[in-house]
């Protein structure tokens, strides 16, 4: 890993949330001297998030971003994320971090692992057959929504409010469901952010997963973004369920990110 990958791992990530943000119905972006702002304004926690603008050093300057965050989101009445990178903490104040955040109900919900890949390693299985959809329509909008609503346990209505929205899946943005026995079994999102594909939705219900469904609705996807966009480099954030698939396709590790989550408290 290098400083500039680190660099890019968190620009990738908070350009990508920008997009969805600027792009749902009543998303906001904002730039803070002490945190960067890209809220979606819906109920699923992830899609509100705070995010640290450069690297900091300080409790004060930590404590100052979470404060910040949190006078932005709760009068808003909404559930929220701060995402704090690793390495833009020193490590006695990425220790520090859950305490320092707690005051504002922030909670450690899920470590990423940020990674990166020039371009992908070959299969190293056959993949299974699928029928892949450009997500153009209502309906690709819809599966996509629910398939990873059902992944992350959150509710149907709470997921199409995110990503059912015309705006989502459009311009630089391209979602795509893979479906086995009729079903949407599978989905993923690449965005174009600079000269880098940046994927992420990545999702597969349980009735098929270890069977390679992830691996090939994104190859589908990335394919697709080198015809359209001709880029290879791709850069994603992995859950510690798709780092050993991530792996296998040739990504590397660069960072590590830290996602606290705080449901919606009152003003």
């Amino acid at each position: 890993m290098s400083i500039d990958e680190i660099h890019e791992s968190n620009t990738q990530f908070h350009d990508s949330w920008r997009f969805f943000a600027r792009n749902s119905a009543a998303g906001e972006v904002l730039e803070l001297p002490e945190v960067s702002i890209a809220s979606s304004n819906v109920s699923w926690a992830m899609m509100n998030t705070a995010f640290l603008p450069s690297p900091v050093e300080t409790e004060e300057a930590l404590e100052r971003a979470a404060a910040a965050a949190a006078r932005f989101f709760v009068p808003r009445g909404r559930g929220w994320m701060l995402a704090l990178c690793e390495d833009w903490v020193p490590p006695r104040l990425r220790e520090r971090a859950g305490e320092l955040f707690a005051p504002h109900g922030l909670k450690l919900s899920l470590v990423a692992t940020g990674m990166v890949a020039e371009r992908l390693a070959p299969p190293l299985r056959p993949l299974p057959a699928m029928e892949i959809r450009h997500a153009e329509d209502a309906r690709g909008r819809r599966d996509i929504a629910d398939v990873n609503s059902l992944c992350y346990d959150v509710p149907i209505a709470t997921g199409r409010e995110a990503f059912d929205v015309p705006g989502i899946f459009s311009g630089d943005s391209k979602g795509y469901v893979g479906y086995r026995h009729v079903e949407a079994a599978t989905s993923a999102a690449i965005i174009r952010v600079g000269e880098v594909a940046y994927i992420a939705m990545v999702a597969t219900l349980p009735a098929h997963r270890q069977l390679g469904c992830a691996e090939a609705v994104m190859r589908h996807a990335l394919a697709e973004a080198k015809q359209a966009w001709g880029m290879e480099r791709t850069v994603l954030h992995a859950t510690p369920a798709g780092l050993p698939v991530y792996q296998r396709m040739g990504y590397r590790p660069v960072t590590r990110f830290h996602f606290y989550m705080a449901p919606p408290r009152e003003h």
